[in-house]
């Protein structure tokens, strides 16, 4: 009896797994496009991006990138031959400050108020808010969360939300995916936002950690600067320097917000 009822307790399992497992592929099937219709163009570029080379294999990375290869280049140079329109680049700074619900508000308004599905977010990121492109393996070895305080623990920025798995035709929907509640990394690039990276703020990271000793393997400064550069988030594009990117973005037409 004990028998039976263990096989059937684990039938049980099994099929609940199955289950589970069919309603995550489901709401991740949902979650997957959160693009309006008629974002032909954007659409374009998501795909033309997801093709692009993004190397992440570096073994030392130099101060001062002087060739193309040690960049994002092909992934950077579509995003500023991009055709659609409006485009807006976000100078974004601060971990801790809204700069994501910034971005998701503009979309919004864009998309749905000013009828431009062709819309295009960049995030041009640096300073604290850099440390939201790192991957949970780089925060764990190297105490990024010590980087801001405590504020942050881990990096939650990258966690899908809930409210992603919700109807994405719903867009007034207050607990939906175009809301407060699915202000994050993964939900926005649904959405076509570009997360461009800068190697300048891994350098200068890189040398923080190692002046304060977080260095776990003794690694020299261009070898550190190559392992977090390795531990970029799946989707950011690598830039020589936000600073520097910016002004050809907007020499291509970007609107810049700081």
């Amino acid at each position: 009896m004990a028998n039976k009822i263990d096989r059937r307790a684990a039938m049980f399992a099994s099929g609940a797994a199955l289950a589970g497992a069919a309603a995550l592929s489901a709401a991740t099937a949902r979650a997957a496009d959160l693009m309006p219709a008629g974002a032909h163009s954007l659409h374009e570029l998501t795909e033309r991006l997801k093709r692009a080379p993004h190397r992440r294999d570096f073994k030392t990375v130099p101060m001062i990138l002087n060739d193309p290869s040690q960049w994002d280049h092909e992934a950077l140079s579509e995003v500023i031959a991009y055709q659609g329109s409006p485009k807006q680049a976000f100078d974004n700074t601060e971990l801790g400050s809204p700069w994501l619900n910034v971005m998701r508000n503009a979309l919004n308004g864009q998309v749905w108020s000013f009828r431009h599905p062709d819309f295009l977010v960049v995030s041009a990121t640096h300073g604290t808010a850099h440390l939201a492109l790192y991957d949970q393996a780089a925060w764990d070895k190297y105490q990024l969360a010590n980087l801001v305080g405590g504020a942050f623990k881990s990096n939650t920025l990258i966690l899908e939300a809930p409210a992603g798995a919700m109807d994405p035709t719903d867009y007034e929907n207050p607990s939906g995916p175009f809301s407060p509640h699915d202000s994050t990394i993964p939900a926005l690039q649904r959405r076509g936002v570009v997360f461009l990276a800068c190697h300048n703020a891994i350098w200068e990271m890189s040398a923080k950690l190692i002046a304060t000793g977080v260095n776990p393997d003794k690694l020299p400064l261009d070898a550190l600067a190559a392992e977090l550069t390795n531990h970029l988030i799946p989707g950011a594009v690598l830039t020589p320097g936000i600073v520097a990117t910016l002004p050809e973005l907007q020499r291509v037409g970007f609107a810049y917000n700081k």
